[in-house]
């Protein structure tokens, strides 16, 4: 069944704690999110806030200043919606070297609700100067993005899930802030995946290799810096795109897609998301049922366009 990507910042903070200058803050979730695996090592240089999240970014933003590098872990939901004033003014404004790890990202957050679910934050995010948005597909790519965001100088949101995904990575894979990943070629169409979904467009390229349909496979785990040239290129050889979510199709991946191509290749896309409407209580494989977020969906996109 494979593991979450919120496992990989309990595994990644462990390694992280040997630098002094490494400091993580959380809000008062240290079970949920992993970074109570930092505390266990580093106690002195973990900061449980409480439940209060703009406060959190405002004292990681304060320790940046100091020279150090904090890691501020909560839901995204509070990450990026309660906290958004403070990580645009206080983090991303003064473009300050503060780590934003936000765990139990879209609905497979499952029976926390509608209230819980952020499928807005990638939007939110993505449109704040000065900030990287990073996306992994696995627990194996999310710990590489979070040492990749310790290295990069500046703000960095990292969206991770709580539910278990497939590994689709090995451990020798290179991890490159800005870069997509052709997980799969075809000439047919170009499926283009973030997040847990990768997994899921795998599945589907197979299910249509089956049946005669050759897709190729993109998996975007940089948000921003987006890799303009990567999707022009497989615009320019497939000429059909089927992009794939786990978030709201508005000013998610999908509008990264295609405000990409609509000035440089424009071509045929449609979007697999959250359509406009906030999610609801349930098992979380249930609620990708619902949502239409599954491979054997992607399959009946991909015939459609």
């Amino acid at each position: 069944m494979g593991v979450a990507t919120r496992e990989a910042y309990g595994q990644a903070l462990k390694e992280l704690a040997l630098d002094n200058n490494v400091v993580v803050l959380e809000a008062d979730l240290g079970k949920a999110t992993k970074s109570i695996e930092f505390k266990k090592i580093a106690p002195e240089r973990y900061f449980d806030m409480g439940i209060s999240e703009g406060d959190m970014i405002g004292t990681a933003a304060g320790l940046a200043t100091c020279r150090k590098i904090p890691f501020a872990s909560t839901f995204a939901m509070f990450a990026a919606g309660r906290a958004f004033e403070q990580i645009r003014n206080s983090v991303a404004y003064p473009k300050l070297n503060v780590k934003i790890v936000a765990t139990h990202a879209g609905i497979t957050v499952g029976e926390d609700g509608g209230s819980h679910q952020a499928i807005e934050d990638i939007s939110l995010m993505r449109s704040i100067p000065n900030m990287v948005v990073l996306s992994p597909a696995d627990v194996i790519e999310a710990k590489k993005a979070i040492f990749a965001a310790k290295e990069y100088s500046g703000p960095v949101y990292i969206r991770l899930g709580r539910a278990a995904t497939p590994e689709i990575h090995t451990e020798d894979y290179e991890f490159n802030i800005g870069k997509g990943e052709v997980l799969r070629n075809g000439d047919d169409v170009a499926i283009i995946a973030t997040g847990i979904m990768v997994a899921k467009a795998l599945d589907a390229a197979q299910i249509l290799s089956e049946q005669g349909i050759n897709a190729t496979v993109v998996n975007i785990s940089t948000i921003k810096p987006f890799d303009n040239s990567l999707i022009v290129d497989v615009a320019k050889r497939v000429g059909k795109i089927v992009t794939v979510e786990e978030h709201s199709i508005i000013g998610g991946l999908g509008s990264t897609v295609a405000e990409a191509l609509i000035e440089e290749y424009p071509v045929k896309i449609k979007r697999i998301g959250i359509n406009d409407e906030f999610g609801r209580s349930g098992n979380a494989e249930v609620l990708l049922e619902k949502y239409n977020l599954t491979a054997e969906h992607i399959v009946e996109t991909v015939k459609s366009i």
